[in-house]
């Protein structure tokens, strides 16, 4: 598949606030979290940590609140009420979300999910969400050395399914997986969520659309 002069071997999606409307919920249950620990997380600070895995969310929290803040039991407690919550009440889909798998299954695209995730909060959400089937691949934060910004989860990627990365496109919605996109020199496509992306990151995309929809319709017109 070409879009115009770039052959397409291999789409990689991003998982929390692309394909899932997880990151408000996630914030949601931080906040619930921090009730239990008497601990204030702003959303100033909870969105610092937006794509990254689990050690970087720790640095950045260490860098406001010092090594006396309890990490892992608040993040243990806050995926304790977020899984709570996607099993009574669904995994969130983003808009456009179905319609774009389909459609590259029919074009017979391969699809990874390059996600920092842990690998079992991760199943989790697929299984309920029923996507699983669709991706070739799925690669998680915790199966990686180096999480976003780093290039690391998206070149292991590409190597394991024997794809040139410059034939690589980029499905994300923060800065850090924009940065990583980049940085592997791959095509990123962003599709904003909480943050908006600075002009230094639009400076890295190669395409920037408000849904997966508006992804879908890219693609439709433009694969050859």
């Amino acid at each position: 598949m070409k879009i115009g002069r770039f052959k397409i071997e291999l789409v990689i999606f991003d998982m929390d606030g692309l394909m899932f409307d997880t990151e408000r919920l996630i914030f949601r249950s931080w906040k619930e979290s921090c009730k239990k620990y008497k601990q204030n997380i702003s959303e100033e600070i909870f969105i610092e940590t937006i794509g990254l895995n689990r050690k970087k969310t720790i640095e950045v929290y260490k860098k406001y609140f010092g090594d006396s803040f309890p990490y892992e039991e608040l993040i243990n407690e806050t995926v304790r009420i977020f899984e709570g919550f996607i099993r009574s009440e669904g995994v969130p889909l983003k808009e456009g979300l179905l319609e774009l798998l389909e459609y590259n299954k029919k074009k017979q695209l391969k699809m990874a999910l390059a996600t920092s995730t842990k690998r079992d909060r991760t199943e989790l959400m697929l299984n309920l969400s029923g996507t699983r089937k669709y991706f070739d691949l799925v690669l998680c934060g915790d199966e990686i050395i180096n999480g976003k910004p780093d290039p690391e989860i998206f070149l292991e990627t590409a190597k394991k399914l024997n794809c040139r990365s410059e034939n690589c496109i980029v499905l994300e919605d923060s800065k850090n997986g924009i940065i990583a996109a980049y940085r592997a020199g791959m095509l990123p496509i962003m599709v904003p969520d909480i943050i908006k992306p600075t002009k230094e990151i639009e400076d890295m995309v190669f395409k920037k659309f408000d849904s997966l929809k508006e992804v879908k319709s890219f693609f439709k017109d433009n694969f050859k």
